[in-house]
């Protein structure tokens, strides 16, 4: 009689444990390291939310047209306790972004560093998915 039960739990846990993982992906799935770049615009918005933090700028190409440019940050959390908060980079802020771009060459790119209008420079990458760490400087 005991026999059914456990052998109930042991099987509703084989198929937990058989589930997909979550859509977290790595640096190198998205992101293409042989393609820095250094981006300069006004913030449009700002997403602080799980898994990455997004910031979304308004950047003046060389035909003088203004293109929108998603940038992929680390998570909420770990960007405060770098020293930035959801308050820390309002709509209209210029940011300089050094990061790597998509590798689907779409305006997404997947920041490193951002520098705020007083000069101040953050990491703002997620570490421990493959990402470039700090270059030296």
């Amino acid at each position: 009689m005991r026999t059914l039960p456990v052998l109930a739990v042991a099987g509703i846990s084989l198929l937990l444990a058989g589930r997909p993982a979550g859509a977290h992906h790595a640096f190198a799935s998205e992101f293409d390291v042989n393609r820095p770049l250094q981006l300069r615009g006004k913030v449009a918005k700002t997403e602080w939310i799980n898994p990455h933090s997004w910031i979304h700028i308004e950047v003046e190409g060389e035909n003088g047209q203004l293109a929108t440019w998603a940038i992929e940050c680390g998570a909420p959390n770990a960007l405060m306790r770098r020293g930035l908060n959801k308050n820390s980079i309002p709509v209209g802020t210029e940011l300089v972004i050094d990061g790597f771009g998509a590798k689907d060459g779409s305006n997404t790119a997947n920041a490193r560093d951002i520098t705020l209008p007083d000069g101040s420079t953050f990491f703002v990458g997620s570490s421990g998915t493959g990402a470039p760490y700090d270059r030296p400087r």
